[in-house]
């Protein structure tokens, strides 16, 4: 049977992300009499059988896989044995390649039905993987029926009723799920970044310019292969998008790779910041910041995040002031006890810049199953994670759930099949449009065991959309350029802003590494800082919809650089490119206060204006010998004498709030210019706009 969704996570001991069915391990010899079928063979199959067992009895990934190598060699000598194909079987159930199982089991049960104990059970198993839900469901039942509580062991004989009755609810809501699948394409990412080897584990900026991910590809650090599974030891490659060529050859990152295990588990909207997971000695995440074109040596997060309990995937969120992560410790620093199993826990930024004490989400998100692989998306709202909760058609299902604001999660939705499939479904990545998506999956146009796949939601069918869109920057004078996705295919509709592009020097061009500030001017305060890149001058912020932002860029040796950006509640995901240049501090040299507000009118400043101005005051202070000249500009809407005396007023408004905050009057003069110095035209309402500022010059400077 053909197998065409089915998504595997690569789940292997050397990640200790070891997703074991809680299915007891039920002990089947194989009988040399009976096994023998000829001398010729004999003896090396035998072999094979003891090597074989004896890693089939440790129970684990690792094992199971050189298990199944030594099985399959015995395998050639005698096919028609039932305890081998049931042992080849159930080591398929505990690989990557679980759909394979079926076929062995199968046949070890047509020829001696009560082969093993369980058989019924792995039979059900088998059944669910390949999406055979009623008779798996029948299977289940028989395995319950077959295998009573017993008083002697009723501790366990309770963990694996319990458990079937999960898997029987997995296949229940497998064919509720498969009914009614949801409109997608799944495109392999290409030769350029999957290899013959298992590659996982994709984390991507949200404009999707970069992937970050994890394989287990020949030339891997230290060139050595792991002797539990002898694949090699896990490297982070990256591979960047280039929208005419596509992705670039997937390039090892050397700087961040050790001789052993090294996993990507997380990155910021902006790629700047990357989380990863080793999984020795306790389970432990790492930051790593990229410094121009290098990135930082790999850091071991505080203690208020790694513990002596085992932490995994983590993610930031859009304005970097909590990160959600994963741990399977057994209460918060808050008192909470967890529900059982790995949780989602969130911690705060607090004023010195660290991560504040651990807190778990609590429900309706975490619950007595695990949960795996948080994601919060850019929009600052919608958290996509993987859990085994009741709801899941098997394993891990990608979930998401919504935060209303005030702290409060809504109840989380399966996103559906054929992303979720019966087996573990782990470390799902969406772009900040939410119309694309990355995951790991085996399929059969796949270059590998494992291969990184792009998503495209498509949404219901016969969808269309007429859309436009407006210029959200007001006052700029340069270029902007937005790209715009013409097509609705999202899930959900997202309501965020991208804002990106470089900054440089007005004159040599030259990159800077400018601090960025993004300020909620309705509130008067600040969202986020972050850093343009230093070698590239690159930024790129996420801007969520209903807020009025303003954003200052700042630099040692420039004027500041300030933007106003407006977003109304309703406006549907864009992207925008604005690159941004920076002035000297010098004599003539000027900017324009985009973040200052006036009544209409009036000369009267709103408070929205205060943040811009005690960044001019601040420069004031750091350059004491400066003297300045505030101007007042209108559009041509009125007359000249009205527009003057308004334009010189509004200046004069902004010379007195500097001298209240302490700058000298004898550094300030202003003066109305009305619309006698436009910078741009005033026969449109984006011109005008334009055109109504107040600027600032610097007129002398020692």
């Amino acid at each position: 049977m053909k197998i065409q969704y089915i998504v595997i996570a690569v789940i292997t001991a050397i990640l200790s992300f070891a997703f074991i069915n809680t299915q007891a391990q039920v002990a089947v010899e194989i009988n040399k009499k009976e096994f023998k079928q000829g001398k010729n063979g004999y003896k090396d199959a035998m072999a094979s059988i003891k090597y074989a067992d004896a890693y089939y009895e440790m129970g684990q990934p690792g094992a199971y896989r050189m298990a199944l190598n030594e099985y399959l060699k015995a395998y050639e000598y005698n096919q028609h044995y039932p305890e081998l194909n049931y042992k080849i079987g159930a080591c398929y159930l505990y690989s990557t390649e679980k759909e394979k199982a079926i076929d062995f089991l199968e046949k070890a049960y047509k020829a001696k039905p009560g082969v093993a104990e369980d058989i019924h059970y792995l039979l059900g198993w088998a059944n669910q993987l390949t999406y055979n839900f009623d008779e798996a469901i029948e299977l289940y039942r028989k395995y319950k029926i077959e295998n009573p509580q017993s008083e002697n062991d009723k501790k366990k004989d309770d963990e694996i009723t319990h458990d079937v009755d999960k898997k029987i609810r997995e296949c229940e809501t497998g064919i509720e799920l498969t009914a009614n699948p949801i409109r997608v394409f799944i495109d392999n990412l290409g030769p350029t970044v999957n290899s013959k080897y298992p590659d996982y584990g994709p984390v991507i900026t949200t404009d999707e310019s970069l992937v970050i991910f994890t394989s287990r590809r020949e030339g891997s650090t230290g060139d050595e292969m792991d002797p539990n599974d002898l694949l090699y030891y896990e490297d982070l490659y990256i591979s960047y998008n280039d929208d005419d060529k596509g992705w670039s050859q997937a390039i090892n990152m050397r700087a961040l790779n050790t001789e052993g295990h090294d996993a990507s588990v997380g990155l910021s909207p902006d790629g700047q910041i990357l989380y990863t997971y080793k999984g020795v000695p306790d389970g432990t995440l790492f930051e790593s910041k990229l410094d121009g074109d290098n990135w930082t040596k790999p850091k071991e997060m505080n203690k208020n995040i790694n513990t002596k309990y085992h932490e995994t995937s983590a993610s930031i969120s859009y304005d970097a002031k909590q990160l959600y992560f994963v741990s399977d410790r057994e209460k918060d620093e808050f008192g909470n006890t967890s529900y059982g199993g790995k949780e989602i826990f969130v911690c705060e930024k607090q004023d010195n810049g660290k991560w504040g004490p651990a807190k778990n989400v609590g429900a309706p998100i975490n619950t007595k199953y695990d949960e795996e692989g948080v994601f919060m998306h850019p929009d600052g709202v919608t958290m996509y994670f993987c859990s085994k909760r009741d709801g899941s058609m098997g394993g891990y299902d990608i979930f998401y759930s919504e935060n209303d604001g005030a702290g409060n999660w809504s109840e989380p939705v399966n996103i559906g099949y054929p992303v979720n499939t019966p087996d573990d479904d782990v470390f799902f990545v969406v772009a900040g449009n939410a119309r694309y998506a990355f995951y790991s999956s085996a399929r059969e146009d796949g270059y590998g065991l494992q291969d990184l796949y792009r998503i495209t939601f498509l949404g219901p069918e016969k969808m269309m959309v007429i859309g436009s869109e407006d210029i959200l920057i007001a006052s700029s004078t340069a270029t902007i350029q937005q790209k715009v996705e013409q097509e609705v295919v999202e899930v959900k509709t997202v309501r965020l802003t991208i804002m990106k592009g470089t900054v440089t020097d007005a004159l040599s061009e030259e990159p800077i590494a400018a601090t960025i500030e993004i300020v909620d001017n309705e509130k008067n305060e600040l969202i986020t800082t972050l850093t343009s890149n230093s070698s590239t001058g690159k930024y790129l912020v996420s801007l969520p919809s209903g807020k009025n932002y303003g954003i200052a860029v700042k630099a040692d040796g420039y004027l500041f650089y300030s933007e106003n950006i407006n977003i109304p509640a309703s406006t549907a995901y864009q992207e925008v490119t604005k690159d941004i240049v920076l002035s000297k501090v010098g004599i003539g040299s000027k900017i324009v206060l985009k973040n200052i507000f006036f009544d209409y009118g009036k000369e009267t400043l709103r408070e929205t204006s205060f943040p811009e101005l005690d960044r001019l005051v601040a420069l004031l202070n750091s350059y004491p010998d400066m003297k300045i000249e505030i101007g007042g500009h209108t559009d041509n809407h009125g007359g000249l004498q009205f527009n003057t005396q308004l334009s010189e007023d509004r200046a004069k408004s902004v010379v007195t709030y500097l001298v209240e905050k302490g700058i000298d009057e004898s550094r300030l003069t202003y003066k109305g210019y009305a619309y006698l110095q436009p910078i741009a035209t005033n026969d449109t309402d984006e011109g005008r706009q334009q055109n109504r500022r107040v600027e600032f010059k610097v007129i002398s400077i020692k």
